[in-house]
């Protein structure tokens, strides 16, 4: 049996994956810069390489039978925004021509609900239009070009692309933004919220719905991995519920929230500190990114289980692990 590769094992949705392969019985191979990053994943091959070493890439790819590119710098702000762009854009041109050479039988790229269009009052899907111009700070103008880079090699190696949503769940190790949202909830860090929206979904559905892809998807198509569409209100409203801690009660006006982003990523600037709101978070905020996700379940057969269950693990698991 050939190994399969997933690049972004030490990261949340990568950890999830490689452990639906592992349970699976499947011989998993990851590219990790660090290896001791990759926790609790027993049983894997683990090659040390970075998406902008292309020899490190090409030692990676060999005799692999499928790829399930999930690495990514995700950031809502950084000094350097074109390191995203060198890791999430070149690092996947690196890759797709390593594996195209290896003579990778399939990939499966990560990409993000980020890069969907979605409507005015409506809901988004894989056919609504989007442009450059809507990609709004580095992180999803770089998964933008990164996605555009995963088309392209699709005329001429099977891929297939897919688009998460907000993933929520255990194992969120940096956390991602949405396990942010949990996080500071926990630590009684969130007094106020914003009028915006996010479709959650559990983050061992996200897994279940890469490996779908990668026996089902059609290559150069794109799938939405998503669930629910809530209002950050009703996230919180959720959380309150699961942790019989208050939700936040105030909201604050968007210019209120753009005026505090835009001091905090100005300070951020200066200090050289992650900035407490990213202005880029709250340019994001003022659109709710809600998405159908048909065609996944169609096509895969892709049923995402509700956010509750997934909000329960994340609770749990960020407070069993020190985060708050």
């Amino acid at each position: 049996m050939k190994p399969t590769l997933v690049t972004g094992a030490s990261g949340f949705i990568g950890w999830h994956v490689a452990r639906k392969l592992l349970d699976r019985a499947s011989a998993v191979r990851v590219l990790a810069r660090d290896p001791s990053r990759v926790r609790e994943l027993d049983g894997v091959e683990i090659v040390r390489g970075d998406l902008r070493d292309a020899g490190s890439l090409e030692r990676a790819v060999a005799g692999v039978g499928v790829v399930y590119h999930i690495a990514a710098d995700y950031r809502l702000w950084a000094r350097d925004p074109e390191e995203m762009f060198r890791s999430n854009v070149e690092g996947t041109r690196n890759l797709l021509g390593a594996a195209k050479a290896a003579g990778v039988e399939r990939v499966v790229y990560t990409s993000t609900v980020g890069c969907i269009g979605v409507p005015r009052g409506g809901l988004g899907d894989e056919t609504s239009p989007v442009s450059a111009e809507e990609m709004k700070g580095p992180y999803k103008r770089s998964k933008f070009e990164a996605e555009r880079v995963a088309l392209e090699f699709a005329r001429e190696l099977p891929v297939v692309i897919v688009n998460p949503t907000a993933p929520i769940g255990d194992h969120d190790f940096k956390p991602t933004p949405t396990g942010r949202i949990v996080v500071d909830f926990l630590r009684g860090a969130m007094p106020a919220f914003v009028d915006t929206g996010l479709n959650v979904v559990d983050a061992r559905d996200v897994a279940e719905g890469h490996l779908l892809a990668c026996e089902r998807g059609r290559s150069g198509e794109r799938y939405i991995l998503g669930s629910e569409n809530l209002t950050l209100e009703q996230i919180l409203g959720k959380l309150a519920a699961i942790t019989g801690k208050p939700a936040p009660k105030m909201q604050v006006p968007y210019a209120v929230a753009y005026v505090f982003g835009a001091v905090s990523t100005a300070w951020a600037g200066i200090s050289g500190k992650e900035p407490r709101a990213p202005l880029d978070a709250v340019k994001m905020a003022r659109k709710k990114m809600w998405v159908r996700h048909d065609k996944a379940s169609r096509e895969l057969g892709f049923a995402p289980g509700p956010a509750s269950g997934a909000l329960e693990r994340a609770v749990a698991w960020f407070q069993a692990n020190g985060y708050v």
